[in-house]
């Protein structure tokens, strides 16, 4: 890999929220990757493909005391400790257990990443993290230095994603470079893994090209190795959290052309079967897409449109103001780049089905996740309970 030309002390840590299942959890086994998780259920599905767990990163800002417990059982490579009620709960799990732990230690820099304000993890007024003020990173250092059932293995941050610049890297580093400098002349900790986390862009829209990975590796291990040889530092390993930038080119959405409204003078609305239940992220993010009619790939371009899903919100529009070739009801629309937390973040809103996933390698394809049916929808449902008392 590019990364790993540059700077061989390199792990590759697929962050499963982008999107995750049995089949993909098999395909990241087969090529010997690590795995981050950040609930319970995604360690769950780790378990059921017998996920090599010692390559196990397990983030998040609140895990709950069982989510901790089964990762422990599961004896889980890495926690990435968020906060100090996590330190505390999290060494009291590993002493009732008799282990010791290895852990890093998330820390907020204060960096800017420059995106979206609901995918910016690395400033300073953020739910994750350790913030890198008034004392507070290097208290956090001590603590963990300091509990008896547990080994501070690195420190980790994440500024956000996507990141389409160099400079927040590169100033991030710097930042943790320095820290992990004070943090050894004054505590004595070695630093044996530095995550840099993920965040790495990916090319959207025709015209918003992302940088390369060649890009990303050239900036982020120059600055690395620099700095810890300022610093004095052994070269710690690499760990890379890449999600959406392995799987959100791989996905493309189909979705089936119904009603055409057209207003005149004001907008054409191409309406699709589907919408914010299974891709939230335009309503949310203001994400953009591009889009094409699979069954007619070869006519050029010549109305405006606006795609909208089927949702019953004014804001379930999935592509506005886009040029395709003339629409009609039974088309086939196809929307590229859909591999990366559209499912994931997919719901039942209005009830709808959340659709089926095909895996396709070299012309031949395999269901890997079946289509939701009515009856799932009402699987949990009880209508018929035995009254419960409150307090019971």
């Amino acid at each position: 890999t590019e990364f790993g030309k540059r700077y061989p002390r390199t792990s590759v840590v697929y962050a499963s929220k982008a999107f995750f299942n049995r089949a993909l959890g098999l395909i990241l086994k087969e090529e010997e990757m690590g795995l981050d998780v950040v609930s319970g259920g995604e360690v769950a599905v780790a378990q059921s493909v017998a996920f090599p767990f010692a390559k196990v990163y397990f983030h998040g800002n609140n895990k709950t005391e069982d989510e901790m417990k089964l990762a422990l059982d599961a004896s889980i490579g890495h926690f990435v400790v968020d906060n100090f009620h996590e330190l505390a709960v999290l060494n009291r799990l590993a002493k009732g257990q008799g282990i010791i732990q290895n852990i890093l230690l998330r820390l907020t820099p204060g960096v800017d990443p420059h995106t979206h304000s609901h995918t910016t993890t690395g400033v300073l007024d953020v739910k994750f993290g350790f913030p890198m003020i008034k004392g507070i990173a290097e208290k956090a250092v001590a603590e963990a230095m300091s509990c008896s059932h547990l080994k501070l293995v690195g420190l980790h941050c994440h500024l956000g994603s996507p990141i389409f610049e160099m400079e927040p890297y590169e100033k991030a580093i710097d930042i943790m470079m320095r820290f992990a400098a004070e943090m050894k002349e004054r505590h004595a900790f070695e630093m044996q893994e530095f995550s840099v986390g993920g965040g790495y862009a990916v090319q959207y829209l025709v015209d918003v090209p992302a940088p390369s990975v060649a890009q990303y590796a050239e900036a982020i291990t120059v600055r690395l190795q620099a700095r810890c040889r300022e610093m004095v530092l052994p070269l710690p390993r690499l760990v890379l959290e890449p999600g959406r930038a392995i799987v959100a080119q791989a996905g493309v959405a189909l979705y089936k052309v119904g009603a055409v409204k057209n207003i005149p003078g004001v907008r054409r609305y191409v309406c699709v079967d589907g919408g914010m239940s299974d891709n939230i992220r335009p309503a949310l993010y203001g994400a953009k897409y591009e889009a094409l009619i699979a069954n007619n790939v070869g006519q050029g371009d010549s109305e405006r449109v606006t795609v909208a899903g089927k949702l019953c919100e004014s804001g379930d529009i999935l592509i506005k103001d886009i040029m395709l070739p003339p629409v009609s009801a039974g088309d086939l629309m196809a929307v590229p780049v859909s591999g990366a937390y559209c499912i994931p973040m997919s719901s039942n809103y209005n009830l709808a089905l959340k659709p089926a996933i095909v895996l396709v390698k070299e012309g031949r394809a395999r269901l890997i996740r079946r289509r939701e049916t009515h009856q799932d929808l009402m699987r949990c449902d009880l209508i018929r309970a035995r009254a419960v008392e409150c307090g019971q």
